[in-house]
């Protein structure tokens, strides 16, 4: 027979899959729950605590226990980069996401700080720069709504950007078209790029700032992307809390053999 708080937790699971509660609303409080005859306050709070470690809800203090949104937004692969969206638009990579995805985006839900930095090991190695080397960071908080999505932090060298909108700090993707349109403008026009995953455990400073429930983990995304010629223009690191994204990637299968060259 299983433990009263775990009957709770189910019950009120079903509710959550039904409907019943939907994403974003509060669950009643536990002084309620407790009245209603639920169960003790030991036994609504242990399948409060269920709830949450099952993806269902999160819980904060002075938000209460509230219904996880369940449907991830749709994280385009390389239709994201389509140059018509930026170059010919204004429509940048992660609102080309929101708008696959049938969600809307509001200027706000993008904040940045923007420094000379010494380059990080990885950064520099990306741009064939030697240690110490200074490079501009342009990092980047998203959220939906007040929900954090993501973080995003470009690092270019400085004679590709200096004196560009993506060294100016202003909330917001870089004016329209957003950083590769800039970059475009400034002559230095994308031509591929290669994106690498990894999923992890989230820092302590990761789980407050993108307001992560308990036990979730991260996508961590690193970008390099190139000119024809390939130079790197810019190499990025982003951290994606990992339920609030469906990675999607269409292309075309390649033929090393009939291609002559080395599939990757």
């Amino acid at each position: 027979m299983a433990p009263k708080w775990r009957e709770l937790a189910d019950r009120l699971a079903d509710r959550i899959k039904s409907g019943e509660y939907a994403p974003g609303q509060q669950l009643p409080h536990i002084r309620d729950l407790v009245e209603a005859g639920e169960g003790s306050k030991s036994t609504v709070h242990a399948a409060y605590k269920a709830l949450e470690a099952e993806g269902l809800v999160t819980s904060s203090r002075g938000h209460g226990t509230v219904v996880r949104q369940q449907t991830p937004m749709k994280r385009l692969g390389i239709a994201r980069y389509d140059k018509a969206k930026w170059r010919d638009g204004d429509e940048v990579a992660f609102i080309a996401d929101r708008v696959a995805s049938g969600r809307s985006y509001r200027r706000g839900e993008q904040t940045q700080n923007v420094s000379l930095v010494e380059a990080p090991p990885a950064v520099a190695a990306a741009h064939g720069l030697p240690a110490g080397a200074e490079v501009y960071a342009r990092a980047r908080l998203v959220k939906e709504g007040e929900q954090p999505t993501h973080t995003l932090t470009s690092y270019y060298r400085p004679e590709h950007v200096e004196g560009t909108r993506l060294v100016d700090p202003t909330p917001g993707p870089a004016g329209r078209g957003g950083g590769y349109r800039v970059l475009y403008d400034a002559g230095y026009e994308i031509d591929h790029m290669k994106e690498e995953l990894l999923a992890r455990i989230p820092t302590p400073e990761e789980v407050k700032l993108l307001q992560l429930p308990v036990g979730e983990p991260v996508v961590e995304l690193h970008r390099t992307t190139y000119t024809a010629d390939g130079t790197v223009v810019e190499y990025a690191i982003g951290v994606h809390a990992a339920s609030r994204f469906a990675w999607e990637y269409a292309f075309k299968v390649p033929d090393s053999a009939k291609d002559g060259g080395a599939a990757q």
